[in-house]
């Protein structure tokens, strides 16, 4: 027991993980929030310069996000408060994602499917699925194995309607031939009663 602290607060401590640099190969079950730097260090380096890219970034937000956590994101300042301009460069465009694709994160729960597709990660809100293509179909098809029902299909950049089509077992989405986003494309997918 940690003096000070009541039972309840101890279980609850206990009842939620927080990985550190690493993310959960699978959806969880309990709360998680995966704690991880933006670069090798917790602190101010100047001498490290190993910057994860806005692309692994967001990748890494959407594959967090479907397997129902949060992600906190270490920058070390600089000893006069400043952060390096690597830094706010990435987060600048961590930030331009998310002013447009946010909905599919903040509004989001985990996936409801136990495994990730091969071309990315799923969220859900209600009656909705998000579908965050990471690796954009070459042919124009993406393919969701759902049984559900879907009424819709629109890419959240640009509220682009999308032909989407339920074959026994699979959902079959026309996309563009190119990725609105070079990162992580969000496809809402309307579920009713979900």
């Amino acid at each position: 027991m940690y003096p000070g602290l009541s039972h309840g607060a101890y279980e609850c401590l206990h009842a939620h993980g927080t990985p550190e640099q690493k993310i959960p190969g699978a959806k969880q079950t309990a709360a998680f929030e995966v704690c991880m730097t933006l670069n090798k260090h917790w602190g101010y380096n100047k001498f490290d310069q190993h910057w994860k890219p806005a692309r692994e970034v967001i990748c890494k937000l959407a594959d967090i996000a479907s397997k129902g956590g949060n992600f906190l994101l270490n920058v070390g300042p600089t000893a006069s408060g400043e952060f390096p301009s690597d830094a706010v460069r990435i987060l600048g465009e961590v930030g331009k994602w998310t002013a447009v694709n946010g909905e599919g994160i903040y509004r989001a729960t985990a996936s409801p499917f136990d495994k990730a597709p091969s071309w990315g990660r799923v969220t859900a809100g209600p009656g909705k699925l998000y579908l965050h293509v990471l690796n954009w179909p070459t042919d124009g098809k993406l393919i969701l194995a759902c049984s559900a029902k879907p009424t819709q299909a629109w890419l959240l950049a640009d509220r682009t309607a999308c032909d989407v089509k339920q074959d026994a077992g699979s959902i079959t989405i026309s996309v563009p031939a190119k990725a609105p986003d070079r990162y992580d494309s969000v496809i809402v997918l309307g579920i009713p009663g979900s």
